[in-house]
């Protein structure tokens, strides 16, 4: 049973009179999530074909736009049952489509129509029937299927059904889908990525956290600092295929479970400290989540940086799936309390999200499906030393799917979040693929330098997930070994960019900006750290539309960065802070024709003068040593002369 945590007046359309969601609204969103205009499947509802071929002409595949009658057609529940070969081929071409947009993946349910609602589900042999359809049709398309829920209506004698179909893919290649943990510091982040990837709960001081952490102080403190990975992969059947290594070390074996895998959840574990929030935020907007697990301790509560992060996604508009962990060790009424704040906080104007506890797999579904809508905020409690509830996060994160467009025919665009130098390969760069694809041995334009200008560079290796590969398309995370360039002349932020482009470096842009918190205002000339991209450098505000801002306030800024020009896009979310000053903002005009003259001109300026100030006082070290020199042998010369030749009246003579 889904159990809604709202109850206000602007939610009662989507609530029933028990709390539960309304079969009008799921059906709604479930239709919007599922059904899928302009496909050519008519024929299959029709059991006139001259009525079929008719409609079918009638059709224009290439716009998009069914008429109402195909509609209807498609929309009937009786599609799968018993199909002859005609409409399976349309049915097939149907299903394509629908995985095509789902990259590689769709929730298919059978029994239920748009057009027959009113008497949903199918008898039992022809349940049977539609399922030998979708198998064979699974069979046709290379694809495995799973049966997610069943529903029993009217005394038990019809049947509805969701199935997860999901394409074969092959070894080289996977779905990629990337999350980004957050929370406070002690909400249990890594310790549940520990027992997700590993497969061994915690004994309940710290052990699976171990498994995650890359640096002593880490493992000394328990608290993450850096931006750590793990990954988890499932199967075509919706397995987890994650084995911890059988050497005796704690490491995974990434390549193995990325050609095993179809489906690879990346989790991005970010830091809940606030000493180190700036590695968080350039965690948000330099990896490119798709989704943000927020981590709440039903102990601790809403305490902390869990505002924050939560704000920071919602700013991003990455959508957020909430996580309340050690539920085995806090008492009833205070897990209670912590899930009304939870709630209070959620259906708060700022967030306007509707919360969902996930305490069923049915409830998973529902929320799995429902999740694009970005309204909807599924919620789950779970214990990292007794497994509670592990079960149905796992099958949840099954069914997420990327919500990041591969743009394969457009111009490859990839930006850089870090760099390495390895031994015996030279300088790697690491990332995420924006747009197109990058094939091995692709020459790219690499930039902007410090000069704002790009060089060409050749991808001597690429590996995705420590696995390599031969090439990587948009909305993919790679790694990439380059030709004749040192790490040296890399900086994060930078990027490589197709020859068919003509990439300009940009020093000053327009942002129409939100801020969030300062604790004064903030007029021309302040100065702040703008992260955008995987960007992350000081700018400074040239201009506002506005006298001053505060707390609360939107303008139009124009800014100027500091230090290096960046390649920048229109329509690029950006986080502009400093100290406890927070500002969201979007990208509007960029000025490509700025001269490069840095920001900190004056500092050159004055280590120029301090240069030329150097330079004298050498002069006038110079003329002291001669002078002392000059001193020195007068000195001998007067020793050696007799006392009584030095008369005073040559004394003011020498004073001179």
């Amino acid at each position: 049973m889904a159990h809604a945590l709202v109850t206000n007046s602007e939610d009662n359309d989507v609530l029933d009179n028990r709390g539960e969601y309304s079969s009008d609204y799921l059906s709604k969103m479930a239709t919007a999530s599922h059904t899928t205009e302009g496909d050519d499947a008519a024929s299959l509802f029709d059991t006139n074909n001259a009525a079929c071929d008719m409609l079918l002409e009638s059709q224009n595949v290439e716009k998009n736009e069914p008429s109402e009658e195909v509609r209807q057609y498609l929309s009937k529940k009786t599609a799968w049952v018993s199909p002859n070969e005609k409409q399976f081929d349309a049915l097939v071409g149907f299903v394509q489509k629908r995985l095509d947009e789902g990259h590689g993946e769709t929730i298919l349910e059978i029994g239920t129509g748009a057009v027959d609602c009113d008497c949903p589900g199918l008898l039992s042999d022809e349940m049977e029937a539609s399922v030998a359809t979708l198998t064979s049709m699974a069979s046709v398309l290379n694809s495995e299927i799973q049966l997610l829920r069943e529903k029993t209506l009217v005394n038990n004698t019809k049947f509805i059904k969701e199935f997860l179909i999901r394409r074969h893919i092959d070894e080289e290649d996977f779905m990629e889908v990337r999350i980004a943990v957050v929370g406070n510091v002690d909400a249990g982040k890594s310790t549940l990525l520990g027992v997700l990837t590993h497969g061994v709960l915690d004994d309940g001081r710290g052990m699976a956290r171990m498994k995650l952490f890359r640096h002593k102080h880490e493992m000394e403190t328990g608290r993450t600092s850096s931006v750590g990975n793990d990954i988890l992969g499932f199967d075509a059947k919706g397995n987890i295929v994650n084995k911890p290594d059988t050497h005796g070390t704690q490491a995974l074996d990434w390549t193995s479970i990325c050609q095993k895998s179809a489906k690879v959840v990346t989790f991005i574990d970010l830091a809940g400290h606030e000493k180190y929030l700036k590695t968080t935020v350039f965690g948000m907007t330099g990896h490119a989540p798709d989704f943000a697990m927020l981590m709440i301790g039903s102990n601790m509560g809403i305490v902390g940086m869990t505002k924050e992060h939560l704000g920071l996604a919602l700013a991003l508009n990455v959508p957020v799936f909430v996580i309340v962990t050690k539920i085995d060790m806090c008492p009833p009424n205070v897990l209670q309390e912590t899930l009304k704040l939870l709630q209070k906080i959620l259906r708060s104007p700022g967030c306007r999200k509707i919360p969902m506890l996930v305490q069923t797999n049915d409830d998973v579904v529902t929320c799995a499906t429902n999740f694009t809508s970005e309204r909807l905020c599924p919620i789950f409690q779970v214990s990292n030393v007794t497994g509670q509830n592990l079960d149905i996060l796992k099958t949840f994160l099954n069914l997420l799917s990327t919500r990041m467009e591969s743009y394969v025919d457009e111009p490859a665009e990839f930006q850089i979040d870090d760099l390495y130098s390895v031994p015996g390969v030279g300088t790697v760069v690491s990332g995420t693929t924006l747009k197109g694809v990058i094939k091995l041995n692709d020459t790219l334009l690499l930039g902007p330098d410090a000069l704002g200008q790009y060089k060409q560079v050749q991808i001597r290796s690429i590996h995705r997930k420590r696995m390599p590969v031969r090439q990587c398309q948009g909305g993919q995370t790679a790694s990439f070994a380059l030709k004749r360039i040192k790490k040296s002349e890399l900086r994060k932020g930078m990027v490589l960019l197709s020859t068919k482009l003509k990439p300009e470096a940009c020093w000053e842009f327009e942002a129409d900006v939100l801020v969030l918190h300062h604790p004064t205002t903030i007029s021309i000339k302040y100065q702040a750290m703008v992260h955008c991209g995987s960007i992350r450098q000081t700018a400074q505000i040239l201009s506002m539309s506005v006298e001053h801002m505060r707390t609360g306030d939107r303008a139009t800024v124009k800014f100027r960065f500091i230090k290096n020009a960046e390649y920048l896009r229109p329509n690029m979310k950006l986080v502009f802070r400093e100290g406890r000053t927070k500002a969201i903002g979007t990208i509007s005009k960029l000025y490509t024709q700025v001269a490069a003259q840095p920001m900190n001109s004056k500092i050159k300026s004055v280590k120029m003068q301090q240069s030329t100030t150097d330079g004298s006082q050498q002069q006038s070290i110079k003329r002291v040593d001669n002078s002392s020199d000059t001193s020195a042998v007068n000195k001998r010369s007067k020793q050696t002369k007799p006392r009584e030749e030095s008369t005073p009246q040559e004394e003011p003579a020498v004073q001179q």
